[in-house]
């Protein structure tokens, strides 16, 4: 029997091969690192995963990151270009692909102007794709229309920290730093759930004597944490603050000197501030005026403290302005620029910083200059070799594209790394407009709720296979690094454009061997603006593991702590401004009651494309939810795990029932990881907040009823 096992085993040891893959996760901004060890023994593969040491989480992998790599090696991947003929997808060859895009791209803008294509991109690309989107989309299509998903993730938080700081970069501070803050506020963010390798800073802050407050309608895993949870109502958050303000300022837990020194619009603010009745503020939030006060006093008091903001405070009507209004807190206090204090911004999504840095937004160009500066524009005008008078102007945010595609004022798209289908509220107006277009190209690793839709649908890498530098939530640039072959015909999103871009007679301007051929030129397309990443090298990346932005020359460290002497403002001082008490676009009424909030499991991301067809992280959440207060189901008749239509003016979606106490009685919450039936932004609010151009995720007004089989007589 011995020598059965021992022959056997020998056996297994002449076909069996083992590959080493060093990568970083491909989900959250927070971008651990892992070593991916694939193992073949015969006709089959094991893989194994581990944490490898990194700055940002310290050798952490979150459930997402260790099952990453099944949705990589998915048997649903799209291995070859496909074109719709006849209502059915059909192989076809790269070069007849290519052929098509050319004949209908060059077809639309003849009919209809260059205008006419739309470019929507994702935030999950690296920065050399990011960028070469932009450069694509303003060279080779000349059109102004290029927007990204990342206008759904952080743009509240940019536009705030730009006006305020002049400078957007996720965090103030190195993550290192959250265990020596003494008071930490965490605003609409669900950390443990979304970005949980972190939750260790914040575990040792307390550890360390930190007293933590957290503002969500929501009991979570990561309000669990806190030593004070003000529930808040939906949408209130700006208001809040002018509670917590009024307690500051009557408190006199103000900073005079930093405030005189270091800040403008201080006496605006306070004689708006006088003007506050605690009351009232406690009566349109939901949060008793004791916990108003608590809050304020222990944060007011506290040597240090930092903020940290996301998607919950964000994705409102008045996104930008709540962000302001906890960016008031910080400089009344003088709590940034040193140890343990200073803002925070949680980026969603894994590339959400450095997706906007270089040319995906609208109204952005490389380095974060502004499209509709001559300035700007002429620098990067010099850098791609074209005449200033050929870039394009501004565009429009993300959902404003798809009112453009609904008016067909755009009549052909190409969406990269994004699946706007399901993404955008209002999601059936959108669906309504993409059926509209003359053509719809989708490139991506899966047949998405938006490919279905496609005329075209054009394979591209994971981040198994395509090499490329990531920027994360703290502004640190990492080198993501790829081994493994393309499956198929698959290519990377980088060399799709290039190609497209040769046949459109724009090839001189996209002659790219690699990522780091990109990536050089972003430097030097990046030198001299306010994300500065010319002194950041591949080599560099090696060898050092990560540097943050901005990295003005070869021989510079990186700034991992901001604004220690001076803001990014010409005259060096932060700008604070009164923020009115604001009530969402949308309120609840006799026909819609209740309020409904969405948000993010930990097991999925975004959209849900990819982890979905995760076995490991699918079995964990196999299907959408509705979190719901007992009292509040009991009142409409709903039962626990019970199917529930959940509708608003704009439609329904059907998903089921999960009681708690942990949510507020008036207010309902849907993940948004599901699409079809189950997709959340089916009945989400369109409406914009006026300044950075977020929907309102956060806040609609909805009716939940259980559903009603019209079948049954």
């Amino acid at each position: 029997m011995n020598n059965l096992l021992t022959h056997f085993r020998s056996k297994q040891l002449q076909v069996e091969s083992e590959i080493v893959m060093n990568t970083q996760c491909p989900f959250c901004s927070v971008q651990c690192t892992m070593e991916l060890i694939e193992q073949r023994i015969v006709e089959r593969s094991k893989y194994i995963v581990n944490p490898r040491p990194n700055p940002t989480s310290e050798g952490r992998l979150c459930v997402k990151g260790m099952n990453a790599h099944q949705h990589a090696l998915h048997s649903e991947r799209v291995l070859y270009p496909m074109l719709k003929v006849d209502g059915q997808f059909v192989r076809v060859s790269w070069s007849k692909a290519l052929e098509v895009i050319k004949e209908k791209f060059t077809e639309i803008q003849r009919e209809d102007g260059f205008d006419a294509l739309g470019v929507y991109g994702g935030g999950s690309m690296t920065n050399e794709d990011a960028y070469l989107l932009g450069k694509f989309a303003r060279i080779a299509l000349r059109t102004r229309y290029i927007d990204y998903n990342g206008r759904f993730c952080m743009s509240a938080a940019a536009s705030a920290g730009n006006k305020v700081f002049g400078i957007d970069r996720g965090l103030t501070n190195r993550l290192s730093e959250i265990p020596l803050s003494r008071c930490i506020i965490l605003a609409g963010t669900n950390i443990a759930e979304c970005q949980p390798t972190l939750m260790p800073y914040f575990n040792q802050a307390k550890e360390n004597g930190s007293f933590i407050i957290a503002i969500d309608p929501r009991e979570t895993a990561t309000t669990k944490i806190a030593d004070l949870h003000l529930r808040v109502k939906p949408g209130m958050d700006a208001a809040l603050v002018n509670g917590l303000l009024k307690v500051i300022f009557d408190e006199g837990l103000i900073d005079p000197k930093f405030i005189d020194e270091r800040t403008k619009g201080f006496d605006e603010l306070k004689e708006h501030i006088a003007t506050i009745n605690l009351k009232e503020i406690a009566e349109i939030t939901g949060v008793p005026v004791r916990q108003i006060k608590k809050a304020a006093i222990t944060f007011g008091k506290a040597a240090s403290g930092m903020i940290f903001t996301a998607r919950g405070v964000e994705q409102q009507t008045n996104g930008y302005l709540a962000v302001r209004n906890f960016l008031n807190l910080l400089l009344v206090t003088g709590k940034i620029g040193k140890e343990g204090s200073g803002y925070g911004a949680v980026t969603g999504q894994g590339n959400g910083q450095g997706g906007r840095e270089h040319g995906q937004k609208a109204d952005q160009l490389p380095g974060y200059r502004m499209i509709d500066n001559p300035e700007h524009r002429a620098y990067i005008a010099k850098v791609w070799g074209i005449n200033e008078q050929d870039l394009p102007g501004k565009g429009v945010s993300a959902y404003e594209m798809m009112e453009k595609v609904h008016q067909q004022e755009i009549t052909g798209l190409f969406v990269m790394g994004s699946n706007p289908v399901v993404s955008n509220p209002n999601a059936n107006f959108v669906e309504e407009g993409l059926k509209k277009l003359k053509f719809l190209v989708v490139v991506d690793m899966f047949i998405s709720e938006t490919a279905r839709m496609a005329d075209l649908i054009l394979p591209t890498s994971s981040y198994l296979e395509n090499e490329g530098t990531m920027t994360n939530l703290e502004g640190r640039v990492t080198l993501r690094q790829a081994s493994r072959d393309c499956p198929g015909e698959v290519k990377h999103d980088w060399q799709i454009l290039c190609e497209i871009a040769l046949l459109l007679g724009k090839g001189e301007y996209f002659s790219y061997s690699c990522p780091e051929d990109i990536f050089n030129e972003l430097r030097l397309a990046s030198r001299g603006g306010i994300a500065d990443y010319y002194g950041i090298t591949y080599e560099r990346l090696k060898k050092e593991g990560g540097l943050y932005w901005p990295c003005p020359s070869l021989d510079h460290p990186g700034e991992g702590r901001l604004f220690e002497k001076s803001f990014a403002h010409p005259d060096g001082k932060a700008e604070m401004i009164p923020v009115h008490n604001h009530f969402p676009e949308e309120q609840v009424n006799e026909d819609f009651p209740l309020y409904l909030t969405t948000g993010r499991v930990m097991a999925h991301y975004l959209t849900g494309v990819q982890t979905r067809r995760s076995p490991s992280l699918a079995a964990r959440d196999v299907e959408s939810f509705l979190e719901i207060h007992p009292e509040t189901a009991k009142k409409y008749k709903i039962e626990n795990n019970s199917l529930v239509k959940l509708e608003s003016k704009r439609g329904s979606i059907v998903v089921r029932s999960k009681l708690t106490s942990e949510i507020r009685e008036d207010t309902v919450f849907v993940p948004m990881h599901w699409g079809d039936s189950q997709s959340v932004n089916k009945i989400t609010n369109q409406a914009l907040d006026p300044t950075c151009k977020m929907p309102g995720f956060k806040v609609c007004a909805v009716k939940a009823n259980p559903l009603v089989d019209l079948t049954v007589t």
